[in-house]
């Protein structure tokens, strides 16, 4: 059995979230989202019994526009190729916008520290290097 993405991450929140359609008249639907800690997955049905639509972290730029009116919390995704997802949560509930922008923020720290540390190992495994580097220091 082929496990999905949501499976094999933890899961970190998990309910409904309702979603601006990119449609003309832009009615809000609501969906069942699940966010791991490598992805928001969204759900077209409240059973997530159809394929999710995911979206990774790593093609999140930041969460923008958060605003709270009366009922709602609204907030916008932006995508690394522009792309803008409008979202609204109740204000009732611990809203989804905090909780994507940590998610997003750990996911951005692991990725950096990641790539500094293989830089690291890169700088230390070749010594001929860094002995150049130095021999053109002034």
């Amino acid at each position: 059995m082929k496990m999905s993405a949501p499976e094999m991450s933890p899961v970190l929140k998990e309910g409904e979230l309702e979603k601006r359609s990119d449609s003309l008249l832009q009615f809000w639907k609501r969906k069942t989202c699940v966010l791991t800690t490598d992805s928001l997955s969204i759900y077209p049905d409240t059973h997530k019994r159809s394929k999710a639509k995911e979206l990774k972290l790593q093609s999140i730029q930041k969460v923008d526009c958060v605003e709270r009116t009366g009922k709602f919390i609204y907030f916008t995704i932006v995508t690394t190729d522009n792309k803008e997802i409008d979202f609204r949560c109740s204000g009732e509930e611990k809203c989804w916008n905090a909780v994507i922008t940590m998610a997003l923020i750990e996911y951005k720290n692991k990725k950096a520290i990641q790539n500094f540390k293989t830089r690291q190992d890169n700088e230390s495994a070749s010594p001929g290097q860094q002995e150049r580097r130095l021999a053109r220091a002034p």
